[in-house]
């Protein structure tokens, strides 16, 4: 009996389930067998039975959710054999250390998962790789037209000339522990800030880790081991969840920016107090979400995880087949 087209892969509200091989998408509870895009909590958790994902991405869950059974890495442009004749192949999607696009392949039909994607130059990962196939599965985190990410040497001239203009004073940056945190690390590298940047504790590990991956960061130091008049003229890192805690009075007059995606959004800023917006994302602005769609090719595009009303519409004014999902356990990051 013949199936209907793209029938074996079924986007579920807990995922998105490869039926003929019994395994799952970045679902949001544990099951038998899970394909995972890349560790952001969102997408990743432990208590799996079988976890694929690329080594990064293995190592990230390991030290942020003590997964370690069942691990079984794959490398970029590896492929793996899965029960019900699937075959799954691991592409760089460009979003943090270790995330990938899952290409599915069965029945002579080819379907690509995007997870979370940029396409602006990370020296902290591999370049997203256009992958045409019959389904894409993108995300829409800034699926709306008024989201244009600004060029990142911009954001970073516009932390340096404020660090410059208050030599007595610090920076303090609010940043996703898992990505952002060091991005903005070695953009600051590539700016020509040689100079110790400080870290919270809280970002110490991930850092770390990604050292441990070859991603040169320069010299980093704990703000719990120096005192204020140390990080004087410095730049220095912290979750955005610190940015107006009680952990901030340790430092030296502080001018309190933040890196996000959502910085677009005057009144995000204005809500977090942030006096230094840096327009940094992690993910695809609309124009490359737009692009994307037009490079890759598909028959069919399934939308999740953001605005996917906007680049639905997107889709049916330029006659591109288009559906919207409805997946549980997403949220936005503090991209």
């Amino acid at each position: 009996m013949m199936l209907a087209p793209f029938s074996w892969i079924r986007p579920e509200p807990w995922g998105i389930h490869v039926v003929p091989a019994d395994c799952w998408i970045d679902p949001a509870r544990a099951v038998d067998r899970a394909l995972v895009t890349h560790g952001h909590a969102d997408h990743a958790r432990g208590g799996h039975g079988q976890t694929f994902a690329t080594p990064e991405t293995l190592a990230i869950m390991e030290l942020r959710y003590q997964t370690r059974e069942g691990a079984v890495p794959v490398a970029y442009g590896e492929t793996v054999d899965l029960p019900g004749d699937v075959k799954a192949t691991y592409v760089p999607a460009g979003h943090v250390l270790g995330s990938a696009q899952i290409l599915l392949e069965h029945a002579g039909e080819r379907v690509v998962v995007t997870g979370d994607y940029k396409r602006r130059p990370d020296p902290t990962c591999p370049p997203f790789e256009v992958t045409p196939c019959d389904v894409f599965i993108t995300e829409a985190t800034f699926g709306l037209p008024v989201f244009t990410h600004p060029p990142i040497a911009q954001e970073m001239a516009k932390l340096l000339d404020r660090l410059a203009a208050y030599p007595d004073a610090c920076v303090q940056v609010g940043a996703y522990a898992l990505g952002k945190a060091q991005r903005v690390i070695a953009e600051l590298r590539a700016a020509g800030h040689v100079d110790p940047i400080y870290l919270h504790g809280a970002l110490e590990k991930m850092c770390r880790l990604y050292q441990d991956f070859g991603v040169e960061l320069g010299e980093l130091r704990l703000v719990a081991d120096h005192d204020k008049d140390d990080m004087r003229g410095a730049i220095v890192l912290c979750p955005p969840s610190a940015l107006n805690d009680r952990w901030s009075r340790r430092l030296p007059d502080p001018i309190t920016a933040m890196a996000s995606g959502w910085m677009r959004v005057r009144q995000r800023a204005r809500q977090r107090n942030v006096e230094l917006p840096l327009v940094i994302s992690d993910h695809a602005d609309w124009g490359e979400l737009t692009r994307t769609i037009e490079e890759v090719g598909a028959q069919e595009n399934w939308i999740t995880h953001g605005r996917e009303e906007a680049l639905l519409r997107w889709c049916q004014l330029y006659q591109k087949r288009a559906r919207a999902l409805a997946l549980v356990g997403y949220e936005d990051e503090d991209d």
